[in-house]
């Protein structure tokens, strides 16, 4: 029983400590709701950990990290709560939509509240300002990134 408390509390250390590292840096690299900031922050982490920057020793940081704890970091590390809002914003450019929902489980999101938090987070460039393309989806409003400019 002491075995399964003490690994109970070092995954819970080491959550935490993960949670407050991806909070505390993640906007530190730019530009920002951008692939470049995720992999910036992932080659920080990995020189932080005494890699070299190199190929093969970023791909081994990679494959140690897992995939459930590098897909919980890239959330966290995508994600806003707007408190004084009482929003969350899910911004993941590997997805179509930026999400905008309420912090609390019940509740309804306005077209006004989810433009004010998209502006207020820098969000605006990268999604569609045209409120018709917005879907309400209960109580989620899914706002389409703009598409890449392809032409040159």
């Amino acid at each position: 029983m002491k075995d399964a408390t003490e690994t109970t509390l070092q995954s819970k250390v080491f959550d935490f400590a993960v949670i407050q590292l991806v909070l505390q840096h993640r906007d530190y690299f730019q530009p920002a709701w951008s692939l470049d900031s995720w992999v910036k922050f992932l080659i920080w982490l990995a020189l932080n950990c005494g890699l070299s920057g190199d190929r093969a020793s970023l791909e081994l940081f990679a494959k140690a990290l897992g995939s459930p704890l590098t897909s919980r970091m890239r959330r966290l590390f995508f994600e806003r709560e707007i408190d004084d809002l009482q929003l969350k914003v899910m911004a993941d450019p590997a997805d179509a939509n930026v999400l905008v929902m309420p912090l609390s489980g019940g509740g309804e999101v306005s077209l006004e509240q989810a433009q004010q938090v998209i502006k207020e987070l820098g969000l605006l460039e990268n999604v569609e300002r045209d409120q018709k393309l917005w879907q309400i989806l209960d109580s989620i409003i899914a706002i389409p990134r703009k598409l890449p400019d392809t032409s040159v």
